[in-house]
């Protein structure tokens, strides 16, 4: 289970503490954690004799607590929580506050992949290690913007533990470990053999899971074998298999005439805003199987009859369908001479299988149709078709395949010199990630000659339309599946990533002071790194080939960077119970940017004024170098649906109240963008602050509390996502609540520039055509908060044994400022941030003979509501299991995760697919049937 740093109770000797953690699985504070058939070290180059390694230092130590703070997940807590996986466990750490896409964004660039957000900074800021070595990053940037660690493709039947150091750490790391470091450390030494086979569904239905775990080892005189198996294959959910999101009705706090579904079909009029049904909208409708008629009452623009879709979001996957194959192989061999050489291999092959729903067509702009019939002109019509292609007319639903493979090796000799006194470790690794996916999409040309045939040349009466003789008879008629698949290619992109590296570590004692020995740590690293998406050449926005494709861009790049690190760190004994932590470190970085180099250096402290309690300090200056992808991203192109926030308000109306008068197509509609990385990046820059207590109240009871202060300056992400309010503002030279806003200042000129617009009194009317993005050093971020543990442990002859942990994190501040010399935002508390103020966890366990029992609780804080107006309720789940020992060998168990089958927060507000925020989970209550077999 979580826990929160709490030293072992007898840090004089080892041995006790390790005895205790056998004996209570519940304490894990940051100590070096061993299973009964394992005896795992926190990384390769560190032998667990009579000092260990905890994440945050090079440096091998008695006293397992440190100036910073560490959180422990071990293997046992992942199984005793109910998670499958690694990443569901993490993302449930209390200090991961910010939200990330997931596979919830099916439109997003990485549907797939599961990314953690520490402090809320962003999935980039917490450095990812497997073993202390650095990972491939996911070879698809985040977002379409920066690059990140994938969590999903880790396996946990390989997995010790999990070590979080939740601080920054650049001066032992380097770049990244800006809010902390995640350390995720692999199976070493094992002995025997474990088979385990859990299976389970969802009671909501979809989601069938199946997941197989083999784990075992073998020692000798002067080797050791550890290995590894893990497959994991889970079904699908799709939106029709939860009846809260099926369908656009869904809305809530709204009855069913207010709601405006999407438009299935619609032929819109350009002059009257009004809709063109040549045999009447009852009649056109019902010729297609998912459509039907609706009038949208409230609308202040068009009260007619629609033909809408209403179950367009039911084909969308809200969770992939995965078929994940793990293998895993750890092997020692001991020299003459007390050296040993080790070689460690990982190999993950992910097949995940996912829609974003079915497609549709419609023209980038106006066009006249001389054969459409309009009561505004004499003859012809503007208009703006669009068509949703239903289910029954493309065959099934549209499935995007992404097959992905990731290798980790490493090998490495380790030993010892001066009696002793010294040790070494010298480290070569490789780990790389590659990955294909293949979608299909219309075609652009053949998908408008069916509809539009060639063009008749610009319009007769502006002439800045093209003329088209629209096919009446096609559109307004469904297609069968073997003409939608005519009109449709498989789009298919690759990418790849990888980093090779070499370090070398020495650690010892220097000399003797009368307080005790100085500790040091000097390390020499070299590193290169590449990265390479490479999409479909039809999606580039340069295309100009016979093919290209339709409502689909891309964003390719590729790079690479090498990295050179110098490190050295100090444990310095000042008294018998007090200690100073010194380290620093120079990175030396080579590639096309602005960047050189980096210097960074922290300084901690220890005092224990009693043997139970310790005071602790850390304070370390940080730096990330700019993802590769803000560097070397080519020019790329995306399609996004905004809100037009400025026609709203010109229009007289205000977008937060409910219903929200602007949730027609009028103000919400798809417009293009593009964007290209920068070299001229400079590097993030940031300092971190920790303090805090670890109090063993008693043998059974640990207490800490840490308060952190993190401050980032000159991060880099594209421009706001608060652009079109922004815009909005200078336009209209006042924000929402009438505050003045200067139209001439650097920051309009800035933010107005970005936007092209049509011109005022046409069609269009001043609606946005296209806008520009890309990154930039950001001013400055800063955030503070608290973060608590407490663990109780009561034995009982007649009960059995019972455990107790409860772990809180609380978010004082997050402020984010844009520009420098801009208004600092309070993130926190504004209401158009999705970040939570708190998050809580908890375990009960219980052990007696041969049972075993679990009971997991997470919270999650209140979150603004839709409309800016208030704050929604937190967010609760709990996790319950019973397992019980059959035989000598052999253990059965059931997990049942969100036992109440909470959904998200009801928001009455939140007028916008899904319905709920993107952090709560859609998939409702699970029910896990798991069998263990030991075999020696």
């Amino acid at each position: 289970m979580r826990n929160g740093n709490a030293r072992s109770f007898q840090r004089n000797r080892l041995a006790t503490a390790m005895f205790a953690v056998l004996l209570t699985p519940v304490l894990a504070y940051g100590q070096e954690t061993q299973q009964p058939e394992s005896s795992s070290p926190p990384a390769e180059g560190t032998q667990t004799l009579d000092k260990v390694t905890v994440t945050g230092s090079r440096i091998k130590r008695v006293d397992v607590e440190g100036p910073a703070p560490v959180v422990v997940v071990t293997a046992a807590d992942i199984e005793k929580e109910g998670f499958s996986t690694v990443y569901d466990a993490l993302n449930t750490l209390t200090q991961f506050t910010g939200s990330v896409q997931n596979e919830l964004v099916q439109n997003g660039f990485t549907p797939n992949a599961s990314f953690l957000n520490l402090r809320g900074l962003g999935p980039g800021y917490q450095l990812i290690l497997i073993n202390g070595r650095r990972a491939a990053d996911y070879p698809l940037p985040y977002n379409s913007q920066s690059n990140a660690v994938n969590l999903a493709n880790i396996p946990a039947a390989a997995i010790e533990r999990i070590e979080v150091l939740t601080g920054g750490a650049s001066a032992i790391y380097g770049s990244d470990a800006v809010a902390g470091v995640v350390n995720i450390i692999m199976k070493t030494n094992f002995e025997g053999d474990q088979l385990s086979v859990r299976a389970g569904a969802t009671t909501r239905g979809g989601g069938d899971t199946g997941r197989l775990q083999w784990v075992g080892g073998k020692t000798g005189d002067n080797w050791s074998l550890t290995y590894a198996f893990e497959a994991l294959e889970r079904e699908e959910i799709f939106a029709s298999q939860r009846s809260f999101m099926d369908s656009f009705y869904d809305e809530p706090g709204r009855s069913r005439d207010d709601i405006n579904p999407t438009e299935g079909l619609l032929l819109f009029d350009g002059f009257n805003s009004s809709r063109i049904f040549p045999d009447g909208a009852q009649a056109t409708c019902d010729r297609f199987k998912d459509f039907e008629v609706y009038f949208f009452e409230t609308s202040s623009v068009y009260t007619g009859p629609r033909c809408g879709y209403p179950g367009y979001p039911a084909t969308q996957s809200i969770r992939n369908s995965d078929s994940n194959q793990s293998a895993y192989l750890y092997g020692t061999w001991d020299f003459d001479g007390g050296m040993q050489g080790w070689a460690q291999f990982n190999y993950t092959r992910a097949k995940a299988q996912f829609t974003s729903g079915t497609q549709f067509w419609t023209t980038p702009d106006y066009i006249f149709a001389p054969n459409v019939t309009s009561e505004a002109i004499p003859f012809g019509a503007f208009v703006q078709p669009q068509r949703i292609f239903t289910p029954s007319e493309t065959g099934g639903n549209l499935v995007t395949t992404s097959e992905e493979k990731s290798l980790d090796f490493a090998a490495g000799l380790r030993g010892s010199f001066a009696n002793g006194r010294f040790d070494w470790d010298a480290t070569l690794s490789r780990s790389e990630y590659k990955l294909n996916t293949s979608q299909p999409r219309f075609l652009a040309n053949p998908l408008n000659d069916y509809f539009l045939g060639e063009s008749l040349g610009p319009d007769p009466y502006f002439g800045a339309y093209d003329s088209f003789e629209l096919n009446l008879d096609r559109f307004f008629n469904p297609i069968d599946p073997a003409t939608f698949a005519s009109l449709n290619t498989m789009v298919r992109d690759r990418a790849e990533s990888s980093v090779t590296q070499a370090n070398f570590v020495l650690s010892g004692d220097l000399f003797e002071l009368p307080a005790g020995a100085v500790g040091m740590a000097a390390v020499l690293e070299g590193a290169k790194q590449k990265y390479e998406v490479k999409p479909d050449a039809r999606t580039s926005p340069t295309y100009t080939g016979p093919e290209p494709i339709y409502n689909l861009t891309s964003s390719g790049g590729q790079g690479d960077r090498t990295r050179y690190a110098l490190g050295v760190e100090f444990s310095v004994p000042i008294t018998s119970n007090f200690k100073a932590n010194l380290a620093g470190r120079y990175d030396k970085f080579d590639d096309i940017s602005e960047i050189d180099g980096a210097s960074t250096w922290q300084v901690g402290l220890e005092w224990r004024p009693m043997e139970s309690l310790l005071l602790r300090a850390s304070h370390a200056t940080s730096f990330r170098a700019p993802d590769m992808h803000y560097i070397f991203a080519e020019e790329s192109g995306f399609f996004t649906q905004i809100f037009d926030e400025y026609k709203c308000r010109r229009d007289g109306f205000d977008p937060r109240v409910s219903p929200n008068p602007c949730a027609g197509a009028d103000y919400n509609y798809q417009v293009f963008g593009t964007r290209r990385g920068d070299p001229n990046l400079e590097a993030e820059t940031g300092k971190s602050t920790t303090v805090g207590f670890v109090w063993d109240v008693t043998e059974q009871m640990s207490f800490s509390v840490d308060y952190y202060n993190i401050e980032l300056k000159d991060a880099v992400g594209d421009i706001s996502g608060l652009l079109f309010r922004n815009e909005a503002d200078c336009l209209l030279g006042q924000t929402r609540d009438g505050q003045p806003v200067d139209p001439n200042s650097s920051t309009c000129q800035f933010y107005t520039a970005l936007v092209e617009r049509a011109g005022s009194g046409g069609l269009a009317d001043e609606q946005v055509e296209q806008f520009r993005s890309f990154p930039i050093n950001q001013s400055l971020n800063k955030t503070s908060g608290i973060d608590a543990a407490w663990r109780y442990d009561l034995d009982t002859d007649r009960w059995g044994s019972f455990g107790f942990q409860l772990n809180w994190t609380h978010v004082l501040k997050l402020d984010f400022q844009e520009f420098e010399g801009g208004d600092m935002i309070n993130v926190r508390d504004h209401p158009q941030y999705f970040n939570f103020r708190s998050r809580i966890n908890g375990t009960v366990s219980w052990e007696k003979n041969d049972w075993r029992a679990a009971a997991y609780y997470t919270r999650w804080g209140s979150l603004p509501n839709w409309a800016e107006t208030g704050r929604i309720a937190p967010y609760i789940l709990w996790n319950l299991n019973v397992a019980k020992k059959i035989t000598d060998k052999a253990t059965v168990g059931v997990y049942v995760n969100n036992v109440f089958d909470k959904l998200h927060p009801r928001d009455d507000t939140f007028n916008t697919y899904p319905y709920f925020w993107r952090a709560y989970s859609p998939i409702g209550r699970e029910v896990f049937l798991q069998f263990d077999y030991k075999f020696n």
